[in-house]
């Protein structure tokens, strides 16, 4: 075995020191899934859900969390929202009709939807993924 000397042990002290860094600087992905994963709403459409638990705030019983994977050129259908929710493109970009409205919304954006006074359809018009992150409030 080696000796160690002092020159070796702070590169090994710097190595150890900068390794954690490194990962925290590393950038945060959204969770893309697979072509298999979750349900299909529509072709190049489908949904993911992350989880659901009970609401504290009063006016909701339950909250979930669902993503809505969008392929290039898919769409979906104009809705009328079922509960209130808020939406955040965590990737890509779509184009959204919400209650005869267009707009469009990118990557970091926010938006919401009001129970029974929203009607949405949107469109990836994109050449990437697009991935609609939902908070749904429901009231039972």
């Amino acid at each position: 075995m080696e000796a160690i000397n002092r020159r070796s042990t702070i590169a090994l002290g710097l190595t150890a020191a900068a390794t954690p860094l490194i990962a925290w600087a590393t950038p945060a992905v959204a969770q893309t899934s697979g072509s298999d994963e979750g349900k299909e709403l529509a072709p190049g459409v489908r949904e993911i859900t992350h989880g659901e638990r009970a609401s504290v705030i009063p006016a909701y019983a339950m909250v979930k969390l669902r993503d809505i994977v969008i392929q290039p050129g898919a769409k979906t259908p104009d809705n009328m929202m079922a509960n209130d929710m808020l939406c955040h493109m965590t990737e890509g970009e779509l184009s959204v009709v919400q209650n005869e409205k267009k707009f469009t919304v990118k990557k970091g954006d926010v938006w919401t939807c009001a129970k029974g006074d929203t009607t949405e359809g949107t469109q990836n018009t994109s050449s990437a993924v697009a991935i609609m992150r939902i908070i749904d409030l429901m009231t039972s």
